[in-house]
C-alpha cells in the first residue's frame, strides 16, 4: 500500500513487484553478480529465473561493458 500510495502522489503507477525488479535490475548492472541477484536478492532457487525476470540486455549496455572490461 505504501508503494502504490507514493506512486499515486507522483502520477506513476507502481506495485512494490516493480521496485523488486528495479533492485534486481540495477544490481545486475552494477556488476553484482547474478548468483548473488538470484539467489539473496531475489530469493529464487533456480537461476534461470532470475535470467528470464531480469530480461535482455540492450545492444548499448552490451557494448558498454565490452568497453569497460577492455580499457
Amino acid at each position: 500500500m505504501v508503494v502504490k500510495k507514493a506512486g499515486k502522489l507522483v502520477g506513476i503507477d507502481v506495485k512494490a513487484h516493480d521496485l523488486r525488479r528495479f533492485a534486481a535490475t540495477y544490481a545486475s548492472r552494477a556488476g553484482t553478480p547474478l548468483e548473488i541477484v538470484s539467489k539473496i536478492i531475489l530469493r529464487h532457487s533456480n537461476l534461470a529465473t532470475t535470467q528470464r525476470y531480469l530480461g535482455e540486455i540492450s545492444e548499448i549496455e552490451a557494448m558498454r561493458w565490452i568497453d569497460r572490461l577492455h580499457s
